[in-house]
């Protein structure tokens, strides 16, 4: 009978260990990065780094195009260049590439479903784009900005799980706000920064819903010093989390 009871309790432990081993699955992370006015090579490693602390991941990093304003990866040229990941983390800057047929490649990816994170110039980037696209799935539509300075940041959504754990008083390092023309209707704002030229406040932290995708976005992120400071590298990594689906008590 011991016998018995024995092989019972191996053949339940064995058949566990495969849903065991998927809810420990390391994160895949596909960053696109690159292109005019950053360290992106200093801001991968920082991101990597960052949500090293939180969990584990498995990144593939496409860094195309060059250090110039316009470009268009052929790696999207693939139709399905988003499968087997997670989350996409988009912090490139191309701002005068405009072509429709182009960025429809990307968006509609997200549209069907997969979740993104947007960073700093990732605002700016097809900016000269005629259609809106890119600036819907962003969540928030932005051109220029403000003068580099230290921002304060003030939280309008405290319970989000991205950012509850911030500091209430948080000060950013030497950074640009951008200014946000517009705030999507499926975006939603959960820090705010004022700008020290006219007084306007603009969301430098947001949510989108763009189609069946959850998108994660900051404005912040300019200088190495901003990816250096342990606030902002978690509150992105949370994002990422957040993105995927990967913390708990989520919210749209």
């Amino acid at each position: 009978m011991k016998v018995f009871f024995g092989l019972i309790f191996c053949f339940i432990a064995l058949t566990a260990q495969p849903t065991s081993a998927v809810a420990k699955k390391p994160l895949r992370i596909l960053l696109i990065t690159g292109g005019c006015c950053h360290n992106y090579s200093l801001q991968t490693q920082k991101l990597k780094d960052g949500l090293a602390a939180l969990a584990e991941a498995e990144w593939t990093v496409v860094n195309e195009g060059g250090n110039g304003t316009e470009a268009m990866l052929s790696f999207y040229d693939n139709p399905k260049w988003s499968e087997g990941y997670d989350v996409v983390v988009h912090n490139e800057c191309f701002a005068d590439t405009k072509s429709p047929e182009y960025m429809r490649k990307i968006t509609k990816t997200h549209y069907a479903g997969v979740p993104a994170v947007v960073i700093h110039c990732a605002m700016h980037t097809y900016r000269a784009a005629e259609i809106d696209d890119w600036r819907e799935f962003l969540g928030v539509t932005s051109r220029r900005h403000d003068h580099q300075s230290n921002y304060p940041v003030k939280k309008t959504d405290v319970n989000h799980p991205a950012i509850k754990d911030m500091p209430d008083n948080w000060i950013t390092p030497k950074d640009e706000l951008y200014i946000i023309e517009k705030l999507w209707p499926n975006a939603r704002a959960l820090a705010t920064s004022v700008s020290e030229e006219d007084g306007t406040t603009h969301p430098v932290i947001w949510t989108n819903k763009y189609g069946k995708a959850r998108v994660f976005g900051t404005s912040y992120g300019h200088s190495d010093e901003t990816f250096a400071d342990s606030v902002f590298i978690n509150m992105v990594s949370k994002g990422i989390l957040w993105s995927a689906g990967r913390l708990k008590n989520k919210r749209n």
